[in-house]
């Protein structure tokens, strides 16, 4: 399907761009996990929508996600840092290195098919799906972080997987840290501020990775689409209070479970596309 470039298909590409940020929003307020777990999956569709070429559909879903992510990932960090509850020290262990693995994972996709990227999320969503639907709060690998190299290496690999799924790393670096006996409030602060190592370079990366691309659709600087960026925050914002209503009244081990069945359904999505687009 061709794109449309006139003011009608310019329409139609914030109306549904407007309804991905609709149910990305809603979503994150239900199942408490916000970023590319979600929103990727729904820019992927959207674009398809409205006709983007699906060489380049899975880049310009983790771009534009990406982008969405800095504003909210920076917000949250503020917020958590301002309580002190963020762990300066492992913060500075994990970032250095994950931006490093931000930069080789930017590489790796601005050279790699839609079906390569579409591999990372099948593999690594299940993974956190399983993680999700079978993992407890007691279990324990230490009593405190591994020493050098240990956390540096994983910092280093979660940041090359979270800029391919364009997720701001906190479902790993919040597993690590818990694992390894740290409280899970400061796991989930420490991890808000990882979040803009991975958006920041992940979005200039993939922006500068995809610019001039004879295929991006209107209003796209690379593999970002401004427009959508634009579009999803005050969308998802608006709408995010009504998924938190309804979550409330949900045991949190069913939403654990509903966002792992989620994260599944998704994975299997894009294996699926995988052997039919």
């Amino acid at each position: 399907m061709e794109m449309d470039v006139t003011a009608g298909g310019l329409l139609m590409l914030a109306v549904t761009l407007v309804a991905a940020g609709v149910v990305t929003g809603f979503l994150s307020g239900l199942l408490g996990i916000g970023g590319g777990g979600i929103l990727v999956p729904v820019l992927y569709e959207t674009f398809g929508i409205i006709g983007v070429d699906p060489s380049i559909r899975m880049h310009m879903a983790l771009g534009t996600s990406l982008a969405v992510i800095i504003p909210t990932s920076l917000r949250s960090y503020m917020s958590h840092r301002a309580q002190g509850g963020v762990d300066t020290k492992v913060l500075w262990r994990l970032g250095p290195w994950m931006v490093a693995g931000v930069i080789g994972g930017t590489l790796y996709a601005s050279s790699s098919t839609g079906d390569g990227l579409k591999w990372v999320w099948v593999i690594f969503g299940n993974l956190l799906a399983l993680k999700l639907a079978l993992g407890r709060d007691d279990w324990r690998l230490g009593d405190d972080l591994p020493k050098p190299p240990g956390v540096e290496l994983y910092g280093l690999a979660v940041g090359f997987v979270s800029v391919l799924m364009s997720i701001a790393g906190a479902s790993f670096v919040v597993a690590f840290m818990t694992l390894y006996n740290r409280p899970l409030i400061q796991a989930v602060a420490t991890s808000a501020g990882l979040g803009p190592m991975v958006a920041i370079p992940g979005a200039v990366g993939l922006a500068i990775a995809g610019w001039g691309h004879p295929l991006l659709p209107p209003m796209s600087l690379g593999y970002v689409n401004v427009l959508g960026a634009a579009v999803i925050i005050p969308a998802s914002v608006l709408v995010a209070p009504l998924g938190v209503r309804l979550a409330h009244g949900l045991p949190k081990r069913k939403l654990e479970l509903a966002f792992a069945f989620f994260m599944a359904a998704v994975a299997m999505r894009f294996a699926i596309s995988l052997i039919y687009d």
